[in-house]
Order: C-alpha cells, then sequence, then structure tokens
C-alpha cells in the first residue's frame, strides 16, 4: 500500500459531515462491541470515526440476550431509554429431565447493578438504535459500506486504508485503531495473531421465529441426551429454538423444511410461528493470544469467542468496550498517560476466560453426554434445591462470576478479597437525591471519576477531594447516607441517600469508608477518611510510574 496511489474522494459520513483526515480513535466494526465503544466515546466527547463493511447493521437475529451491565453500560452511553423499549425485562430459565420433569429453576429477581440480570432483545433492533444515536452526536462520523483494506502503524500514529463498493479509496490517520470486527477479523490477522482455544464437533441447528406466542416468559432447556433442546422468549411475539445434532446428522438435512418443522413441532412452538432465519452453527471458545500490537487494539469477537449456553459472547465484547472507551477518552484527552492502555487486557482477560468456562459448564449441563451423567446432574440439582441457599444461589444466578480485576488501574488495599471493593463492580442502588428524587446511583455520579464518601463527615470528604493528585482527576463527590434529611451541596459535595443500604454493605459496614470509582463504575481505591494522605500518594505514584 502506498498513500501516493490513493484517491482521495471527499466522503461524508452516515450523518452528513465530511470525514476527516485524522480522529484520535478508528473503531472498525459496526456490530454491538464497535456500536457501543463508539456511543461511550460520544458520551466522553472524543471525535472518532465508525467504519463497517456493510451498508446497514445486522439484520438477521444472532444475540438474544442482554445482561444487567450490558443494560448498565447502556445507561452510560446515554441510550438506555431507547434500548429498554424493546427488551423483556427479567426472565428465567427452566430445565427438565428427558421425562418432563423440572428439575432446576432459575428466576434472578435481585439486580445488583440497577437492571433485571437477564433480559430478551433483539440484535437487529439494537443495532440500530446504537446506529441512530450515533446520527445524532457532533463527535463521531459513521462509514457504513466501507471496508478496511489494510494499516500501517508507527510510535505516533495508524493509518487506515478503507475502500467502498464504487472504488473509492481514503487513507485516514488516527491515535489509535480499534479492531471490533468480528471472529474472522482482518484487523487480527494483519496483526499476526490466531484464536487460540478449541471448536466444538457438535453443531446446533437455530431456529428464529416471528407470530410465536409462548406459553412461558422464561427460557426452557430441554436437557435431553436424545435431542438436547433450547427454547428462548424474545420481543414482539419473536422467539428461537436450539436443537443440537446429533452423531451423523448434516447441516444440510437439519434445514430441510419438514425436518424443522417437526422439530418445532415436538418442542412446543406455536403452530401460527412464522420461521424468518434457520442456520446451522459451529460453537467456539477460543482466546487471542494477546489484544493489542502498538496503536491497535481488538475487542468483542476479534479475541474472544464464547459458546452461547450463557448468553455471554456479546455481552463480553459490550464488558471490552466500556474498559476500552473511557481509557481512549482519557488518553487521547491528555488526561492520563498512553501506559493506562496497557491495562485494558488485563483487567478483560481472566474474566473472559471465567466466562467461557461457564458456557462450557452450562452446554454440559443441558446437553450431557449420556444418560447417566444426565441423570446424576439433574438429581444432584434437584437435591440441592432442598437446601434453601443452594437454592437461592442458582435461582439467583450467584454462580456467574462476578468481575474482579486483580491486576491493572486500581491501586489494593490490605483487605481480603472477599472484603474489599478494589477491582470490582460498584452496585448501583436506587437513591435519594435532593433536586432529582429517587434515580439510579449514576445517574449522580456523571460520566468521570466520582468520590463517594460513606460518612456525615462532609468536610474530610472535601479535603481529601481537595488533594492534588485526586483532584486531578475531576471527580464527582459524593457522601452516601443511609436515610434522612440531606441537601443537595454542601462544599461541593452532593449529598444523598441510600436507604436500602446497599453501598454499605457493599463495604462491609464500614464506617467512613471512602470509595474513588472510574468511569466505569470499577473501583478504584477504598480507604477511610484517615488513610486520605497515604493513598493520595499512591495515586500520584501511579501516575508518575506511568509518564
Amino acid at each position: 500500500m502506498s498513500m501516493d496511489t490513493a484517491i482521495a474522494i471527499p466522503s461524508r459520513s452516515g450523518n452528513g459531515r465530511p470525514i476527516a483526515d485524522h480522529y484520535p480513535v478508528v473503531v472498525v466494526g459496526g456490530g454491538p462491541t464497535g456500536l457501543t465503544l463508539a456511543n461511550l466515546l460520544a458520551r466522553y466527547g472524543t471525535q472518532a470515526l465508525l467504519v463497517e463493511r456493510n451498508p446497514t447493521t445486522v439484520q438477521e437475529p444472532r444475540a438474544v440476550s442482554i445482561d444487567d451491565e450490558s443494560l448498565r453500560t447502556m445507561q452510560a452511553a446515554g441510550v438506555i431509554t431507547t434500548v429498554m423499549s424493546h427488551v423483556v425485562a427479567g426472565y428465567g430459565s427452566e430445565y427438565y429431565t428427558p421425562s418432563g420433569r423440572l428439575f432446576l429453576k432459575v428466576e434472578p429477581s435481585e439486580q445488583p447493578y440497577g437492571y433485571p440480570r437477564r433480559n430478551a432483545f433483539r440484535q437487529p433492533t439494537f443495532e440500530a438504535q446504537l446506529r441512530e444515536a450515533l446520527a445524532t452526536v457532533p463527535t463521531v462520523d459513521m462509514l457504513f459500506g466501507w471496508a478496511l483494506d489494510g494499516f500501517v502503524q508507527d510510535d505516533r500514529q495508524v493509518t487506515v486504508e478503507l475502500s467502498n463498493a464504487d472504488g473509492e479509496r481514503r487513507w485516514i490517520r488516527a491515535d489509535y485503531l480499534v479492531g471490533a470486527d468480528g471472529a474472522r477479523s482482518s484487523i487480527r490477522t494483519a496483526l499476526g495473531l490466531g484464536l487460540d482455544g478449541e471448536t466444538f464437533q457438535e453443531k446446533w441447528l437455530i431456529v428464529d421465529l416471528e407470530n410465536s406466542p409462548a406459553p412461558s416468559r422464561e427460557t426452557l432447556v430441554f436437557c435431553d441426551t436424545r435431542r438436547p433442546c433450547i427454547a428462548l422468549p424474545g420481543p414482539n411475539g419473536t422467539r428461537r429454538f436450539e436443537f443440537k445434532l446429533l452423531p451423523g446428522e448434516s447441516p444440510e438435512a437439519m434445514v430441510v423444511q419438514d425436518t424443522v418443522d417437526a422439530l418445532l413441532a415436538s418442542h412446543g412452538a406455536h403452530p401460527a410461528s412464522r420461521i424468518c432465519r434457520k442456520t446451522v452453527y459451529t460453537f467456539h471458545a477460543r482466546l487471542a493470544p494477546q489484544w493489542s500490537s502498538g496503536r491497535v487494539y481488538l475487542a468483542g469477537d476479534a479475541c474472544h469467542l464464547t459458546p452461547p449456553f450463557a448468553g455471554q459472547g456479546m455481552n463480553s465484547g459490550i464488558r471490552d468496550a466500556h474498559n476500552l472507551a473511557w481509557k481512549l477518552a482519557w488518553v487521547t484527552a491528555g488526561r492520563m498517560p498512553r501506559q493506562l492502555l496497557d491495562t485494558y487486557e488485563p483487567e478483560r482477560r481472566e474474566h473472559v476466560r471465567e466466562m467461557i468456562e461457564l458456557a462450557l459448564r452450562m452446554g454440559r449441563i443441558m446437553g450431557p453426554r449420556n444418560r447417566l451423567v444426565g441423570f446424576l446432574t439433574q438429581n444432584a440439582f434437584r437435591l440441592l434445591g432442598l437446601w434453601p441457599r443452594a437454592r437461592d444461589y442458582f435461582a439467583q444466578m450467584k454462580y456467574k462470576p462476578k468481575p474482579r480485576f486483580k491486576d491493572g488501574f486500581v491501586i489494593a488495599d490490605n483487605r481480603t478479597a472477599r472484603t474489599t471493593m478494589v477491582g470490582r463492580l460498584l452496585p448501583q442502588p436506587v437513591v435519594g437525591t435532593a433536586s432529582h428524587g429517587p434515580v439510579l446511583l449514576d445517574h449522580v455520579l456523571g460520566d468521570g471519576f466520582a468520590l463517594v464518601g460513606l460518612t456525615d463527615d462532609i468536610e474530610s470528604l472535601a479535603r481529601i477531594a481537595r488533594l492534588p493528585a485526586i483532584a486531578e482527576l475531576r471527580p464527582k463527590v459524593v457522601a452516601v447516607s443511609a436515610a434522612g434529611s440531606f441537601c443537595s451541596e454542601q462544599e461541593g459535595v452532593e449529598r444523598i441517600t441510600d436507604p436500602a443500604g446497599i453501598l454499605r454493605a457493599a463495604v462491609g459496614g464500614e464506617r467512613d469508608c471512602v470509595l474513588l470509582v472510574r468511569p466505569d463504575r470499577y473501583v478504584f481505591a477504598m480507604f477511610k477518611l484517615n488513610e486520605d494522605e497515604a493513598v493520595s500518594r499512591q495515586l500520584a505514584s501511579v501516575f508518575e510510574a506511568r509518564k
């Protein structure tokens, strides 16, 4: 490739603006990960270009489950009201034996992050919503129908070559390039990286239905070695069935209409259902050996693939986007040193691996390798269900690994892993405010860092916020009371109430405890009021070490 051979043809973004020659961030891939990343960058005021080789967002159903952490990210991106308008919130799962006996019920009612833990959605609708949101912002441009032909990078920038179906070509310079371009990522390939892990020999037939009312709003899981099957409800009368292919069955034979009709009828699909897609998938559990090289970063399916049994493939990509977006925004704005980006992969890799392992375990429950294993597994769950704590563990989805950063952009403390909030996602209760009434906590914390004090000592909290290293973060300062009176602001500190005591419980009931919270709502530091000077010195040393 040579810049001398590029054809400089003016192009316009999807929102009508001329395309610039340079952007702080170029994102390649207009799926859920790339669209989320672009919306978050817009929220943080970062100029970016989103490039997608297809002329539109995806038109066929793919992911069908969005979790509470992803919905919280949509809240951070400012699109939660729009997204929730087409989400079926708060459904569970019912697991059945081959004889049709219920042996496990997952019905999560807790909302630790402000939203139901399991929710049904339609990916085409979701992607269209995120694209439409970008069309209204002044900082992010879009090029749909343009492909990345290649890129070159040096110590200062990345230069990408783009082309469209009409033969037009452009060169765009960027400070950073993000490859959110899916499992067949050309960016990952150009970096010389593969995907480590396994491709399952087993295949599954996926059938998406419209006009398909279901007798239950829950996901039904038929754990039968003769034909494992999953039936998932969706918004607006949609439904998905997934059937495992048996040894000797070919994908071509399984998508024959008579075969599909027989499978649907045998598992309770409404006779008026209309098939909008039928295809056979081979599932993957794979991780790229590294997620970045120089100024190029990978996110979502470009660097990890998760089997669908836990519904976490897309959601893991959205977690990537939130972790990476604020770091790109702060670095390109000069508010943080470039080395902050080095914490992206260490913070995300372990949790992605845990989600892959969860999906594999759930897959073994859904499709036991033989009848004996299925019988023993299913009866073990029935016996565990007699024990209230075990029943609650599964019903409330407490088996789902919660992300916790052991390494990365955090300041470790001397508390145990069970008692510290450092590196953990802050709960999001409904809090009381003087000016806005009851709202979710993040609406108070804003888009940047936050200094959250579980204390009534407003003067000390305000003093901590003025310490140079902490003041450099420009945090929103909030004091939390369990209940009682509050005023809108005092000494630059907004006072709120947490009537349910969720934040107090999160810190183990510690009094005069302070949390320094990152823009992605992970806790950067946890300390007592009288430990502020030590934390400030640690923070200053972190900044100094990363210069």
